[in-house]
């Protein structure tokens, strides 16, 4: 099955932002395109809108001329959904409300031709049941884009439980063939991104309802040592807090408030107060004009200490070994069964974020996953009221030599990267052993929808097989809620690596 022929009209129902976005997309890759809103004097207004976005594009050399005034000819506002009829694509972007978008579909059922594909933009409602109204629900398809449409390349084409393969082909094809990134998605709570994007927000939140940092500590950690664009908080004030929370609340919903995915009580509070970003002004930040950003904590210079004893090879933290030795501390090597953590001249360990709590050990400092411990430029510790002031200086002192700030948190499990990508790559598992979509358009989609610096399973190459196993076990013993509890895809995943590498049957 291949792509919409350009010679195809293709209709968007619904001009808002995402509408025109959508309209532009099909436009500039060459369908003459229909414009249709319920609300008089709409579709007249986007497609001016419309035209003047091209003209931008003249105006940045990104369009010549010619094509845009061929474009503009080709774009054409509707009064009436009759005058979309003869379209081979009609794609939706209407309130988020089923009712609504049954009773149009269901309305298009009866004008367009039986070979016309039909497909909503909907990013919080089941595919499935949209279609579900229809007499013909296998030419139906999602199509999420995401805002800005013409600038983000993922789209996810979602097939419905009734969708024909031949047209969520033909669907994948035509985003492809329109200069998208498509990746096919079974009908599912939040698809690949909005599912699996769940853990970036709620352990944020969630280590700041601990008290263990403020938001502007955690964001600068996600950033600077995790290697997001954004942080969590920063993210969600630009999202909007209630647009955050609604998808939150709809996947968590619509898995039968499965406790993985609760949602926030810090921010429904910011929600029900009209701190919802900076729409409002106010969010987890204030953006009033002349507003001060509140700084993260940073730590005091402190003096490196003149030697580390590595015991075991630190694991996905090994690189550190080679900054140190570059620093100039010397580092002196032991080897140890399953050891990855460093001795301190004052006898205290330094350990990578695990899971477990320092207040169980004696004199114990974690330190944060990071994306690369080379590039990164902050690192997080974590201590508690038992650890010496003297190792956590020593190991504050031993990060600062290797040239990062140090942000020293309170002692929370897994600390703030090492929990959010352990839970986001045991969700990604989840996904790919419920068919919801495959490892690569997994990692696509998470890369390309939320800019994560790596997708979810390189990620789990990257640490080893079974590090996220092992950091959810353990907070899953901490906290036997059921919130960090490993699905048994991410068992399988680890057990069955650990089995090989025993030896066992």
């Amino acid at each position: 099955m291949t792509a919409l022929d350009l010679s195809s009209p293709v209709a968007v129902v619904g001009t808002g932002t995402m509408g025109q976005g959508i309209a532009q997309v099909a436009l500039v890759a060459g369908h003459p395109v229909r414009l249709y809103d319920a609300a008089a004097g709409r579709a007249r207004d986007a497609a001016a809108a419309i035209g003047a976005r091209l003209d931008r594009l003249v105006e940045k050399g990104r369009l010549g001329a010619a094509d845009r005034d061929a474009a503009r000819a080709r774009l054409e506002p509707v009064e009436s959904l009759a005058g979309l009829a003869d379209c081979g694509l009609v794609v939706e972007a209407v309130l988020e409300r089923l009712d609504v978008k049954q009773q149009l579909f269901g309305e298009l059922e009866e004008i367009v031709a039986e070979d016309c594909l039909l497909a909503t933009n909907t990013s919080s409602l089941s595919v499935t049941a949209i279609a579900g109204a229809l007499r013909h629900p296998g030419r139906f398809v999602g199509l999420h884009f995401f805002n800005p449409a013409p600038l983000l390349p993922l789209v996810e084409v979602v097939s419905g439980f009734a969708t024909d393969v031949t047209s969520a082909t033909r669907a994948y094809e035509t985003a492809r063939a329109w200069g998208k990134t498509p990746v096919a998605c079974a009908d599912t709570p939040g698809f690949i991104v909005n599912r699996i994007a769940r853990p970036f927000y709620a352990e944020a939140f969630a280590v700041y309802e601990a008290q263990a940092a403020d938001p502007a500590t955690i964001d600068a950690v996600l950033r600077e040592c995790g290697g997001f664009k954004m942080g969590a908080f920063e993210l969600t004030d630009l999202i909007g807090q209630d647009v955050n929370e609604s998808v939150t609340h709809s996947v968590w919903q619509s898995f039968f408030q499965d406790v993985r995915f609760t949602p926030s009580l810090a921010q429904r509070r910011l929600v029900e107060s009209g701190r919802l970003g900076r729409k409002t002004g106010h969010g987890w930040y204030d953006h009033s004009e002349g507003a001060e950003r509140p700084e993260p904590h940073t730590a005091d210079k402190e003096q490196p200490p003149a030697y580390v004893v590595a015991e075991g090879g630190l694991g996905p933290a090994a690189e550190l070994l080679a900054l140190i030795r570059e620093a100039g501390i010397q580092v002196r090597e032991e080897d140890e069964d399953n050891g990855t953590r460093l001795v301190l001249p004052s006898g205290g360990q330094l350990v990578l974020a695990d899971g477990q709590t320092c207040v169980e050990f004696r004199d114990v400092v974690h330190f944060d996953l990071a994306s690369n411990y080379r590039t990164a430029t902050r690192v997080a510790l974590s201590a508690c009221q038992d650890t010496s002031p003297r190792t956590l200086a020593e190991a504050t002192g031993l990060f600062q030599a290797l040239g990062k700030d140090v942000s020293v948190i309170g002692d929370a499990p897994g600390m703030i990267v090492a929990r959010t990508v352990a839970r986001i790559i045991d969700l990604a598992h989840d996904a790919v052993a419920k068919g919801v979509a495959t490892e690569e358009d997994i990692d696509t989609a998470m890369r390309l929808g939320v800019n994560y610096p790596l997708g979810p399973f390189e990620w789990d190459r990257r640490l080893g097989r079974e590090f996220a196993f092992d950091v959810l076990d353990e907070m899953h013993e901490r906290d036997p809620s059921g919130r960090y509890a490993p699905s048994l895809a991410l068992y399988r995943h680890a057990y069955a690596v650990a089995d090989k590498r025993e030896g066992t049957s």
